[in-house]
């Protein structure tokens, strides 16, 4: 690109840095802050946290008074970090459109939106050739994928999974593999089903790589190799790995990747689809319209020809969310800068005080499909003996300022497996069907990060014993089919 009248990027935290070129100008906003989200210690046990917004927000209690937050739903939504608000402030002035225009901030933009693109593939170690296609959430991209397939595919997915990689394939032809009780099981189920395939036609395997309820790693590299051998492809889910582990599509030699923004500390409404290019460019847009599009002419009988792009802006037509994927990117780096071997470490020794704090609860029993020793991400659910979920995460929250999640977490199938009920037994995400006291079907989950202080989960640990101890100090009631104090 050539060069272009010099620009000015200021951000709270750097001095004015003069550039050349749009490209350089989008090289000085993502370079303002680096180094931000650095951990300060060399022991990874005793890291800081990396800094998020929100650390310091202060809620009232029902009892009096008020209390730091503690934000313990990471699996939701996972507060912004720091250096992502930071990044996308100091970008914020230069916002200008993508892809569409001549002026200076459009080019910058376009500059800052597919080094994005570039930044995204690092992160995810892709192949030559593989696409990084930028969507909504990792439910969009798994519609996008399932609107790609080739006609005849056969889709094999667990029924363990979160409606995202779920529900999608309704068009397929869709095998839906009971829960494995360990991770062998797993790889063996699929093997099973994909021998038993029509082995001519196209397959797909779409799994998750740590689940949204146990937090449990899946064994991803076995079952790809496990589809490969059998002619099938894979798509990863991880939205619930990224924020956690390194993902590398070529160690784990998966076809796809999807995940999030806002699970990865980027809440801007944007998400991936990572890998292989042939589907996506043989297909129909996912969405037709302006960027999707090449060339566009009216034919002589009064319709019109459409000559649809074959990179990634075949399914990315509209204005793309520039905010949304520079903030993806931020959060990439910066967790890549603050190094995951560090990361990984100080989550381990989070999860060890959640798990051991809570098997000093007689009362309480931990949701599992591999069993205690397998190894997880910072998710953990349960139930409490003699009460039922919501009041017991609405007693958290009104009664210690901790905000954990109840209900069956968008995998219906899964917790009813695990609560031991029926699998197709109705439910709503996230509404309780039963009053205080009563039992319900759903569950309790405490989730964190690379964000999260000791504070947080050490007043969790502190909250569980007391309330099962003592009870909740203050009186609830179940409205719209959520349990809330009583006023």
């Amino acid at each position: 690109m050539s060069a272009r009248p010099a620009a000015t990027v200021t951000t709270a935290v750097s001095s004015p840095a003069a550039v050349s070129s749009p490209a350089a100008g989008s090289a000085a906003v993502e370079s303002a802050v680096a180094g931000s989200a650095a951990v300060e210690s060399a022991d990874p046990c005793c890291a800081a946290p990396l800094p998020v917004l929100g650390r310091d927000v202060t809620v009232p209690l029902v009892t009096g008074g008020e209390v730091t937050y503690a934000a313990l739903d990471y699996a939701a939504s996972a507060p912004a970090l720091q250096r992502v608000w930071d990044d996308v402030a100091a970008y914020a002035p230069y916002y200008g459109s993508v892809h569409r225009g001549a002026g200076y901030l459009s080019q910058l933009s376009t500059d800052l939106f597919e080094n994005s693109r570039e930044t995204v593939a690092e992160f995810l170690d892709c192949r030559p050739g593989d696409q990084i296609v930028f969507t909504r959430s990792t439910t969009d991209s798994l519609n996008l994928l399932a609107q790609v397939l080739p006609a005849d595919c056969q889709v094999f997915v667990f029924e363990t999974e979160h409606h995202a990689s779920l529900l999608p394939w309704r068009d397929a032809r869709v095998t839906y593999l009971n829960a494995p009780r360990t991770p062998q099981q797993a790889v063996e189920t699929l093997e099973r089903a994909l021998a038993d395939r029509d082995p001519y036609g196209p397959a797909l395997v779409c799994v998750t790589g740590a689940s949204n309820v146990t937090g449990e790693l899946w064994p991803v590299k076995e079952l790809a190799a496990a589809a490969h051998a059998h002619g099938a492809r894979i798509v990863l889910d991880a939205a619930q790995l990224a924020p956690h582990h390194p993902v590398s599509v070529r160690e784990l030699d998966v076809d796809w990747i999807a995940f999030s923004g806002h699970k990865l500390y980027a809440p801007f409404g944007s998400g991936v689809l990572a890998g292989r290019a042939d589907w996506l460019q043989e297909s129909e847009p996912y969405l037709a319209g302006g960027g999707a599009s090449k060339k566009v002419a009216r034919r002589s009988d009064g319709g019109v020809d459409v000559e649809w792009h074959t990179t990634a802006a075949r399914h990315e037509a509209g204005s793309p969310n520039v905010i949304g994927v520079y903030s993806i990117a931020s959060a990439c780096k910066a967790l890549t800068e603050a190094g995951f071997d560090a990361l990984v470490e100080r989550e381990r020794h989070l999860i060890a005080k959640v798990r051991e704090g809570l098997a000093e609860v007689p009362a309480v029993r931990v949701l599992s499909l591999f069993g205690d020793d397998a190894p997880r991400v910072g998710v953990i659910s349960f139930v409490v003996d003699g009460w039922n979920s919501s009041h017991f995460a609405a007693a958290l929250s009104a009664e210690y300022g901790i905000g954990v999640r109840d209900g069956l977490f968008c995998a219906h199938p899964l917790v009813r497996t695990l609560l031991g009920s029926d699998p197709q037994d109705p439910g709503e995400c996230g509404a309780p069907e039963a009053e205080p006291g009563e039992r319900s079907l759903n569950a309790i989950r405490v989730s964190f990060g690379a964000g999260t202080p000791d504070e947080h989960v050490d007043r969790f640990v502190r909250a569980v014993r007391e309330l099962v101890s003592d009870g909740a100090k203050w009186q609830y009631r179940t409205e719209a089919g959520r349990c809330v104090p009583a006023v």
